[in-house]
This record gives structure tokens, sequence and C-alpha cells, in this order.
């Protein structure tokens, strides 16, 4: 009896070993010069100014529909619109703003309505800078909706920083979708 003991538990540690051996991936050479350069640039993002390409954020003729070339409604709940953001920065700028506006206007139409305004960035930087800058993308959202009208209670926030992207990619297309605030009806 002594000896079938001692044999299940051989097999067992021959087959936990390895997989105690397995870990989590680690982030390409290429990711860590991307967090590097995001957080060394996080001083610049009190002036506006981003570190990355600039690539555009103006809505193409025709609206947003999610086709290929187009940047997609994201998560956010209609009629209400997502707000998109250029690379290290939560300023609302160029056709962003009348975004914000539009949402602005159907709530204060719609006092009744509450929405968590839900702040994304995309997979370049740490996981702590991230999610600092969704909070921050967030918080611009609201910061914006409360002063066109909108009550306060009616308003939360939450940062998901780099955790619910929308494109997959390792393009320009996919970081400029992933950088973004969601406007999502609570409950």
């Amino acid at each position: 009896m002594r000896l079938s003991k001692m044999v299940y538990f051989c097999i067992f540690m021959a087959l936990a070993a390895p997989l105690s051996l397995t870990g989590c991936s680690k982030k390409k050479a290429g990711d860590a010069a991307a967090a590097g350069d995001a957080a060394s640039s996080s001083a610049a993002e009190a002036g506006g100014e981003g570190a990355g390409g600039q690539e555009s954020l103006e809505t193409p003729e025709g609206g947003l529909n999610g086709q290929q070339g187009n940047i997609s409604e994201g998560r956010t709940s209609g009629p209400l619109l997502p707000v998109y953001f250029e690379y290290d920065s939560s300023k609302i700028e160029g056709d962003q703003v009348s975004r914000v506006e539009h949402n602005g206007d159907f709530l204060k139409q719609n006092a009744d309505k509450k929405v968590r305004v839900e702040g994304n960035c995309d997979e370049r930087g740490t996981r702590e800078y991230n999610l600092a800058l969704g909070e921050r993308r967030a918080n611009a959202a609201k910061k914006y909706l409360i002063n066109l009208g909108v009550e306060t209670g009616q308003i939360t926030t939450v940062s998901w920083g780099e955790e619910k992207p929308l494109a997959f990619g390792q393009d320009e297309q996919s970081w400029a979708q992933n950088r973004r605030a969601d406007f999502v009806f609570a409950e």
C-alpha cells in the first residue's frame, strides 16, 4: 500500500513539475522600448504633446461603420458615441469634441440615464501607466460632460487600461481604435 502511494506521488510530481516551470509570456523588446517612451513622455502629457506618430482621428465621410479602414464604434451604447484620443494623450480634440457634445446633449435630455465612461489604451506602455492614462481619459470625458451641464450623478468612470482592446493588430489602425473612452449605459 505504501509503495502505491509513493508511485502516485512520483507520477504527480512528474506531471506537475513541467507545469510549474511554465510562466507568463514576456513583453517583446519593442514593447519594452515603447513602455519607456510612454513613461518618458508623461511630462509632455501636461502640455498636450503626444510622443507617438500622428494619425488622423477625424471621422471618415459617411460615418464610422467598422469596415476595414474605418475606426469602429467601440463598446459604446448607442446612440452615444465613443471618443478617440491621440497617442499618450487624454486631451479631447478635433471632431472628438462634437462626439462628447452629442453625448452630453443626449444625457441632458435623458436625465434618468446613467453612463459609465470607460477609459481604454493601446497596448504600448506598462500596465500601470495604461491604467492611469485610461483613468485620465475617462475623467477628461466626465469633466467635459459636467461642463456641458450633465448631472454629476449620471456619470461614473472606470479605467480598463490595455485590458479590453477592440482591435488586436500591431499597427497604428489597431492602436488608434484602442485609445478611446467608451460610454456604456449603467444600471
